[in-house]
């Protein structure tokens, strides 16, 4: 623990070394330094208008990750248990995985316009897929005589997905949430960066309008520091179920 800890902290001090080393090599007018990014950072956790967008992002991720969670894993458990409809569907759920979601972002704004269903559905096509493939992925896999004791004790289907196939394949579907929820907040953020009114997405585009490189830069490092925090409460939740397996 002292030995991953101690990595970190050095992993940290070296990427601030070469982001200082790179701040001095094309100036403050590219690449804004370390010490005035964390300056515009906590002067940005002041700035009420800060919240205000933070709020509009953070609603639009929540939603969306629900929605990613609870639609994926029930699509998972459905394809997972039947092996026809599993076969069939897992070539193509890769394929519109594999698909750049940004050509479907005009669809979605002909159907919702500028407007918080958007940026939701645009979150929930992000991640509802990789959560959708991991949870098929993890039922199909579960050992063989985890059914069979299911059929010898006569349990309902229902009682099958929730008391044996579920808790078998917990791990492995906590690894595609943790996957499915890093992509939604991408999904979220990329639909504030190229059409809507609010959020930290609009934000950053605002700062680069105006070639605000320290705002550029502290928005960034905010929006890092958060994804940061759920991924690795994510991960240790995950952490935690495996070893309760």
């Amino acid at each position: 623990m002292i030995s991953t800890r101690f990595d970190s902290l050095l992993l940290a001090a070296a990427f601030i070394v070469v982001w200082q080393l790179l701040h001095l090599a094309v100036g403050a007018d590219v690449v804004s330094s370390p010490a005035a990014t964390l300056t515009r950072a906590a002067a940005l956790l002041q700035n009420p208008n800060f919240w205000i967008d933070a709020r509009s992002t953070g609603g639009a991720f929540a939603v969306a990750s629900l929605i990613g969670i609870v639609g994926g894993v029930g699509l998972g458990l459905a394809l997972g248990l039947r092996r026809f409809a599993g076969d069939v569907a897992d070539p193509i759920l890769n394929t519109v995985y594999s698909i750049p979601k940004i050509t479907l972002y005009p669809i979605i704004l002909l159907i919702f316009g500028l407007s918080l269903s958007a940026k939701i559905t645009f979150g929930v096509i992000h991640g509802i897929f990789p959560i959708a493939i991991f949870t098929m992925n993890a039922v199909r896999n579960v050992a063989p005589v985890y059914r069979r004791t299911a059929l010898a004790l006569r349990l309902s289907p229902f009682a099958t997905v929730t008391t044996v196939l579920a808790p078998a394949a917990l791990p492995e579907i906590m690894s595609g949430i943790r996957v499915g929820i890093a992509v939604t907040l991408l999904g979220t953020l990329i639909a504030e960066l190229f059409a809507s009114s609010s959020g930290i997405g609009s934000a950053l585009i605002r700062a680069t309008e105006f070639h605000t490189v320290v705002d550029i830069f502290a928005l960034t490092l905010l929006l890092f520091l958060f994804a940061a925090l759920i991924n690795a409460g994510v991960h240790r939740l995950e952490r935690w179920v495996r070893h309760d397996g």
